[in-house]
């Protein structure tokens, strides 16, 4: 496998352990917090793909897919927004319906593995970002942005379990 490869299967499975959290469920299961300032399964989903939307746009030079769901997700955030930082007020404020999450999941994802297909191997050494020390590379950015998103797509399945869902 290519390295290419190696992470467009990485980002495969996170976009179907989405697809998989994203099914069956009601606009009510998507806001449900199990405790008081825990973030429920649509803020999740939507905080996740968004930063993978902004790290790849951002490392391909290309505008986020959110450009084109900004109005139809109709927010109380900034366009900008990824999730990073939010209060739990701003996260209480999150509504969107499942099939909505799934599209731009399923838009961002044909993004990532279009962009992940130009990339060789010399291409995962250049640095994306001087900020840190070392500075980060853009391997480094991606397996990040993978391991981001696993991380909150098994939340949301955690919380779909307590569901019963």
């Amino acid at each position: 496998m290519t390295p290419s490869q190696v992470l467009s299967d990485a980002f495969g499975r996170v976009h179907e352990s989405v697809e998989a959290v994203l099914d069956g469920l009601d606009d009510d299961q998507l806001r449900h917090r199990p405790g008081p300032d825990a973030n429920p399964i649509g803020w999740l989903v939507w905080h996740l793909v968004r930063v993978q939307d902004d790290h790849v746009a951002d490392v391909a030079g290309s505008e986020q897919v959110y450009a084109g769901f900004v109005d139809r997700f109709a927010l109380p955030y900034d366009e900008g927004a990824i999730g990073y930082g939010q209060s739990s007020d701003d996260v209480a404020a999150f509504v969107a319906p499942a099939p909505l999450l799934a599209e731009y999941a399923a838009a961002v994802h044909e993004r990532t593995l279009a962009y992940l297909a130009t990339l060789s191997g010399d291409d995962l050494d250049r640095v994306v970002d001087t900020r840190w020390d070392p500075p980060v590379t853009l391997g480094a950015r991606l397996v990040s942005v993978v391991n981001d998103d696993t991380q909150h797509v098994g939340q949301a399945a955690y919380v779909k379990g307590l569901l019963g869902a």
